[in-house]
C-alpha cells in the first residue's frame, strides 16, 4: 500500500495516468457511499482539504487528481474514512475510481468510492 501511495504521490504509472502524461490536481471530488445493509447510494462532493460525513462514517479529502490531458478520464483520490465517535480511522490512503477495489475501504457496513475529480 506504501508503494502504491509514492508510486501516485509521484504521478507514476496508474490507470491512464502514466509518467510521461501530466496529472492536474481537481478542487473536488464526487464520491458514491454505500450503506451494504439497506442497499442505499449517496453521491456528495467534498472540497480538498474537507470533510463530510455520508451514512456512519467521515470522509476526509486530502487530494485529487486526474489526467491533464483527459480531464473526465480516471481520478484518483487520498481519502481518510474515520467513524464520527471515536475516530478510528477505517481507511487512510488513495483510491482509483477505475480500480475502487484496488485499494478499497474495508468496513462490514459501509463502502465509499472515487467517481471523478472536479475543477473550477
Amino acid at each position: 500500500m506504501r508503494l502504491l501511495s509514492a508510486a501516485l504521490a509521484c504521478g507514476l504509472s496508474i490507470g491512464t495516468v502514466s509518467a510521461q502524461g501530466a496529472a492536474e490536481n481537481g478542487s473536488s471530488a464526487v464520491l458514491r457511499g454505500l450503506d451494504k445493509v439497506n442497499g442505499q447510494t449517496q453521491d456528495l462532493e467534498i472540497p480538498v482539504g474537507g470533510s463530510a460525513e455520508i451514512f456512519g462514517v467521515i470522509v476526509s479529502l486530502r487530494e485529487c487528481r486526474y489526467p491533464a490531458e483527459n480531464p473526465t478520464g480516471d481520478a484518483y483520490a487520498y481519502l481518510t474514512v474515520r467513524n464520527p465517535n471515536d475516530a478510528t480511522v477505517y481507511f487512510d490512503g488513495w483510491m482509483i475510481a477505475s480500480s475502487p477495489a484496488l485499494n478499497a475501504l474495508d468496513h462490514s457496513r459501509y463502502d465509499v468510492w472515487v467517481m471523478r475529480c472536479t475543477s473550477t
